[in-house]
């Protein structure tokens, strides 16, 4: 078996919503062992963002006031999205999206801040996670490629892992896309 195979994503940690009426954030915080800069080109450079996150750009998301296309994996639509702010290597906005960089000894503690519809919001958690995992993984010089969409579901923790997530978020795991097509 290769790394990709033997991959499994760890325990639900370093997450938490904020309500504000129907808008729900996530954060989630994770401790990278890369410095802020490394990761800053992680989550700027399409190359890079090709190899962990959940959407393809078209080009750099580093320079304020740039429009870039994405493209959600497992979608064929694209989004125009404007950089609001890129102040390398702290914060990073764009559409509903903010990552904030702080140094922490030689690494760094890297937040996200994604709105996202409740009713999806444990699915959203256990997708960065494992996005999270596949970036230390690349930042780290051993890569094991992409997982999401219908393959990150596919994975065994994947259930466990969006239950560990709606528990802690106090909301409902929702149903899976096949079982949601059999719903009357």
């Amino acid at each position: 078996m290769n790394d990709r195979e033997q991959y499994a994503p760890g325990l639900a940690r370093g997450a938490q919503v904020r309500k504000n009426g129907e808008k729900w954030t996530l954060i989630l915080v994770r401790e990278l062992r890369h410095s802020p800069e490394k990761v800053w080109q992680a989550l700027i450079d399409p190359v890079h963002l090709r190899e962990w996150a959940p959407f393809e750009a078209d080009g750099s998301l580093g320079t304020v006031g740039t429009t870039v296309k994405l493209t959600w994996m497992g979608t064929a639509q694209v989004l125009e999205t404007r950089v609001m702010r890129a102040d390398a290597p702290k914060v990073l906005e764009y559409n509903d999206i903010r990552w904030e960089l702080e140094p922490l000894g030689s690494g760094t503690r890297l937040t996200l801040w994604h709105n996202i519809d409740r009713r999806f919001i444990s699915w959203g958690a256990a997708g960065w996670h494992i996005c999270f995992d596949v970036l230390e993984r690349l930042l780290s010089g051993d890569p094991i490629g992409r997982i999401v969409g219908g393959e990150a579901m596919k994975l065994g923790g994947w259930q466990r892992l969006t239950s560990e997530y709606a528990k802690q978020f106090a909301t409902e795991t929702p149903n899976s896309p096949s079982q949601a097509a059999q719903k009357p």
